[in-house]
């Protein structure tokens, strides 16, 4: 399989921006040839036909929407907030709901996959918000729920979650 499309699955499957040596360890190739890869990649991608384009800030990469296509799926990116919840959505929610404050890492940890996607999501549509940072090195992101969370599911409070007794008897 050619590097260039490794470099798109990638690029795709991480979201979120990836630096030159990262893709390179993650891909086991060198330097050069990735950047071969990156430059052969941006070169399609810039092409009237396609949707997306490789943006690069500060040494990382990521893929976006072309901007002059935003209005022509924005239609439709403001309906999906009122699409349901997907498994995933709907499993980093209960443990945001659970354990606030709660860092990205230990909801991946719970969770065993990354969440990065799922929690811009659940940003999105309120359901879940920044709390502050963790004052330790890199400063994570603290998340909890929101107001909107608590009145799309009836709930006065979080002390109306259902308790994990009652959790398991529904699971037997």
């Amino acid at each position: 399989m050619e590097l260039k499309a490794k470099v798109e699955a990638l690029l795709f499957a991480w979201g979120d921006p990836i630096t030159e040596k990262e893709m390179a360890d993650a891909l086991k190739v060198t330097a050069l040839e990735l950047r071969h890869a990156v430059n052969a990649l941006k070169e399609d991608l810039s092409a009237d036909d396609r949707g997306l384009r490789l943006v690069c800030v500060n040494d990382s990469y990521q893929l976006s929407t072309k901007p002059e296509l935003f209005e022509a799926i924005s239609e439709f990116a403001k309906k999906t907030r009122t699409k349901s919840l997907s498994n995933a959505a709907l499993e980093t929610l209960s443990i945001i709901a659970y354990k606030q404050p709660v860092l990205k890492s230990e909801i991946e940890e719970i969770r065993g996959v990354r969440c990065d996607q799922v929690l811009k999501s659940l940003e999105r549509i309120d359901l879940i918000a920044v709390l502050g940072r963790m004052e330790i090195p890199g400063r994570p992101k603290v998340y909890g729920t929101t107001e909107t969370f608590l009145r799309k599911f009836g709930l006065s409070g979080l002390e109306d979650l259902p308790k994990e007794e009652a959790i398991e008897e529904t699971e037997s």
